[in-house]
């Protein structure tokens, strides 16, 4: 998987250097070379093929085997999820119970020679399956733009000779050649190396590179080993070279690689239905059997009443369409496309729409620490020196540390992959410019690479006109002490310091400098030199600027941050102060985890919130003992080995920059930028999404009481006009729908949202007192619309004009019922102020817009039986609308509680 390059590394004399002999020799360089290991690239072509030949004994596969093993093993590749058609989209859409209702409500509006019922229902339809689609495609087509190794390059030996071809055509037995910046397209064991350092925090989560070295007996059969270990010889498949080159042969391709082997674990871990679809479906399923119940109840007081029972059928059906809750599926899937829609503008993906509505009950977010809560770079935070400590910031560096600073930019290469070089280099160029400390003239004689030996390296530079060369090093600090024949006395006092840096979370690097008479031969080894220990340099992955911030958010909203990191636990627990995750528990670490019993591990989890050296299996065991804990567990992470907690937890949510494919096609949600300030931002607009559907809902169910009340009490009076015909009742619908599905949706998020708790796990959405509030509104808009229907009976009005007159202030009351529905905390002119919803606007000037032709138009009028009426009328009509909802106003005001979970 290596990526296209500009050239490759110069070329150094001799055969690479290996470690199957225990042998470390330097690299030297003639007149006008520079080093292999990051200072100058040399031409491609012919001198590449020249170099690979003179350096290696390795082969390669010939053409012909090569494309025979392909033919065995296949493609070198993970099977990816096939795109879903157009045909099997929609029908994953129309075959919820929910809409399935709906759409049997438009077909007996046909069959009832409704037809403009039966459209509007039809084409709600289409709208839902419209939106769901055009969401999905813009999620999926998003998501394939991020597939960055998607097609990776590989430079291998075919027929004595390299060639570089697609990463998909490495096979098993091939001979692949890398160097820094390649990613390792396979599974492979290393058989020559200079100074490889690869790169394994997409599989360990470890942000520090490992060293790779050929093992000591080549003819000694290899046994295969985990991702993480330091020294080993195994590549693996999707990691990336830091420092050095390498070459190493093909032991496993495509699903049978270390990343291969993740992915199939994910095949185990099965996706169910959300807590709130299978709510909703037992409350469409509740709501259904009482319009069952209604319209046998209509055809019998009908018939007894009246004496006409096939009316009284048809009267009967009409009170059931009347409670058929076929806004219940426009509002659920509405409200969840449009906000993966509004996730997506904040640069959330959402794969799969339900997970929106899960997000405001999450009580746990599991984070992993590299590349999530830290940059995934390194930066050197501390110098410590004989002459005191500075700490990096923004103030000037004392020029009594100028020295370690720019023996460390020495020892470094010019353009490093490597983090700690990259680390080295940025603090030279910040702190050392336009001083003498710089060094763009020098030139590189010769490298002393990391050895199993000695772990340090040196860099020996002489300037145009100095007489002596000068020599770098950095290394591990035990390495440093020893190249510098440190007393014992300075050897204690160096392993504390170290422990103490190493306890805050840093990696520690000593640098030290030498010089050398340039008229003389370089010794063979480092040990020659006469060094002098210049200090240590210590080191730190830093957090993300948002991430306390993010952190701090989530604890006021009941929720707790766990990270879960593959490194050590000293570095986790800084990392856990530095971001302000509870630390009080302590820090756990895979193997404690392991060896807990089910009961023990059951009550640790509930209080240490920091894991540490967690391998893939332990994080998916930890995301499921949080379950078992009856958590509802948000899980971030951009590794492969996050893919099966991610697909595990209720809502896997992976970074979109960094993150694998794996772990992509794994989560709910991706995070295109990285941030985890916008997982927050994803629970607070998730909190949003369920608190306004939750008040959609109660208006549904409050609406529906008056409608059916009035479309049944008239049954009981021979005298008394039907109020609510069809039409009728499909003009009510024309302001139900889109308030219910739009006006709502569009609500802005409460500021105040992430103040409270989660929805407790298992809570209905719709709790007794909801309920009960719901049809208090309900029964109170049905008792001021009989009070001015039973007024203009008693007034001895005509059949038509009570008809007006009563309809005229249901819809009335609908629109309050509306407005005092938006906020059940704020009163309606406190959210005209502070919030703003331009859909209301439209839902307020269409109301009056089709009232006036309705009642003023003759012609109109009679067709839809409707009779004239005064302004007096109008008068009581709107307030007998306003009566009807005041007392809720007053209860908000006077109680100044939160209702139910919402506000």
């Amino acid at each position: 998987m290596c990526r296209e390059r500009s050239g490759v590394r110069g070329e150094a004399r001799g055969p690479l250097a290996t470690k199957s002999g225990r042998t470390s020799r330097s690299l030297v360089l003639g007149p006008g070379q520079q080093s292999i290991d990051g200072y100058g690239r040399a031409p491609a072509g012919d001198a590449l093929k020249t170099a690979l030949t003179n350096e290696s004994n390795q082969a390669g596969l010939t053409t012909t085997a090569a494309l025979a093993q392909r033919g065995i093993d296949g493609p070198n590749e993970l099977p990816a999820e096939q795109p879903r058609s157009l045909l099997h989209q929609s029908w994953e859409v129309i075959r919820q119970p929910m809409l399935l209702l709906l759409l049997v409500a438009g077909t007996v509006n046909f069959l009832l020679a409704e037809p403009l019922d039966g459209a509007i229902l039809l084409l709600c339809v289409l709208v839902v399956i419209g939106i769901s689609i055009v969401q999905g495609h813009k999620t999926e087509n998003a998501l394939a733009a991020l597939r960055d190794l998607s097609s990776p390059r590989a430079l291998v030996i075919r027929d004595g000779a390299p060639v570089r071809i697609p990463g998909r055509d490495v096979v098993r037995g091939d001979v692949i050649v890398l160097a820094e910046g390649d990613r390792v397209p396979a599974d492979a064991v290393v058989v020559e190396a200079a100074n490889l350092q690869v790169d394994e925090s997409a599989l360990t989560g470890e942000s520090v590179p490992v060293r790779k070295l050929a093992p000591r007996n080549p003819d000694k059969p290899v046994l295969p080993a985990r991702p993480g270990g330091d020294a080993t010889p195994f590549l693996f498949s999707g990691t990336l070279v830091v420092k050095g080159r390498g070459i190493a042969n093909v032991t496993a391709t495509g699903a049978r690689t270390e990343l291969g082997g993740i992915g199939n674990a994910l095949k185990t871990i099965k996706s169910g239905r959300t807590r709130l679809e299978d709510e909703i479906d037992r409350l469409v399923r509740i709501v259904a059997l009482l319009g069952l119940m209604v319209a046998g109840f209509v055809v019998v007081a009908f018939g007894v009443v009246r004496g006409q029972w096939l009316e009284g059928v048809l009267a009967g059906i009409a009170s059931a369409m009347a409670m058929l809750p076929e806004e219940f599926p426009v509002v659920l899937t509405v409200f969840l496309a449009l906000g993966a829609w509004r996730l997506s503008q904040r640069r959330v993906l959402t794969r799969r729409p339900a997970v929106i509505e899960t997000l405001g009950s999450v009580t746990v977010v599991c984070v992993d620490k590299t590349g999530t809560l830290t940059m995934n770079r390194m930066v050197i935070r501390e110098l410590i020196t004989p002459y005191g400590e500075a700490k990096l910031n923004e103030d000037p560096l004392g020029e009594q540390f100028h020295a370690i600073a720019e023996y460390g930019v020495l020892a470094s290469p010019v353009a490093p992959y490597d983090p700690m070089d990259v680390a080295f280099r940025s603090m030279g160029e910040r702190y050392l410019a336009d001083t003498e400390h710089l060094h763009q003239d020098w030139s590189l004689v010769r490298e002393y690479p990391l050895s199993d030996e000695l772990l340090a390296l040196s860099h020996v530079w002489q300037s145009p006109d100095a007489q002596e060369y000068v020599v770098a090093t950095k290394g591990a600090p035990e390495a440093i002490a020893d190249l510098c024949h440190l007393s014992p006395d300075a050897r204690v006092h160096l392993t504390a310091q170290v422990d103490s840096a190493t306890e805050n979370g840093f990696r520690v690097l000593g640098v030290a400098r030498s010089s050398f008479r340039a008229s003389s031969s370089l010794p063979t080894e480092q040990h020659d030199f006469a060094f002098e220990f210049l200090g240590l340099a210590c080191l730190q992955d830093p957090v993300r600027p948002g991430v306390p911030k993010a952190v701090k958010e989530c604890a006021l909203a009941g929720i707790r941050t766990v990270m879960i990191t593959g490194d050590y636990p000293g570095t986790a627990m800084a990392i856990a102060r530095e971001t302000g995750i509870d630390c009080e528990g302590g820090c756990m670490t895979g193997q404690e985890l392991a060896a807990l019993t089910d009961a023990e591990r059951t009550a640790r989890i509930r209080t240490v919130s920091v894991f540490a050296r967690m391998v893939p299996e332990q994080k998916l065991q930890l995301i499921r003992a949080l379950k078992e804990n009856n958590e509802v567990v948000a899980m971030t992470g951009d590794g492969v080995n996050d893919a099966p907690a991610l697909r595990a937890a209720d809502i896997g949510i992976a970074m979109g920059q960094r993150g694998t494919d794996v772990a992509r096609e794994s989560a709910g949600l991706a995070i295109l930028d990285d941030d985890f300030a916008s997982i927050v931002g994803g629970i607070r607009h998730g909190r949003g999404i369920f608190d306004n559907l939750r008040k959609a809902m109660a208006y549904i169910i409050a609406v529906h009481v008056p409608i059916v009340g009035m479309s049944t009490v008239p049954l009981f009076s021979r005298n008394w006009p039907l109020v609510l015909l069809p039409i009728q009742i499909a003009f009510l619908e024309l302001i139900i729908d889109p308030a219910c599905s739009v006006v709502f949706e569009a609500e802005d998020v409460d500021p105040e949202i992430m103040t409270r708790r989660p929805r407790p796990v298992g809570q209905p959405m719709f709790d007794r007192r909801v309920l009960a509030f719901s049809f208090l509104q309900g029964l109170s808009v049905f008792a001021s619309v009989l009070g001015v229907y039973v007024w203009c009976v008693i007034d001895d009005r005509s059949d038509a004009v009570v008809r007006s007159v009563t309809f005229v202030t249901l819809v009335l009351s609908n629109l309050c019922l509306i407005l005092v529905n938006r906020s059940w905390r704020l009163s309606v002119l406190q959210t005209f102020i502070q919030r703003r919803n331009p859909t209301l606007r439209w839902i307020l000037l269409a109301v009056p817009v089709l009232l006036t032709p309705v009642l003023g138009v003759k012609g109109l009028r009679s067709a839809l039986n409707f009779g004239p009426i005064r302004l007096s009328d109008l008068v009581v009509a709107t307030a007998a609308a306003l009566l009807g909802v005041t007392w809720f106003e007053v209860y908000k005001l006077m109680s100044g509680k939160q209702l139910g979970a919402s506000r």
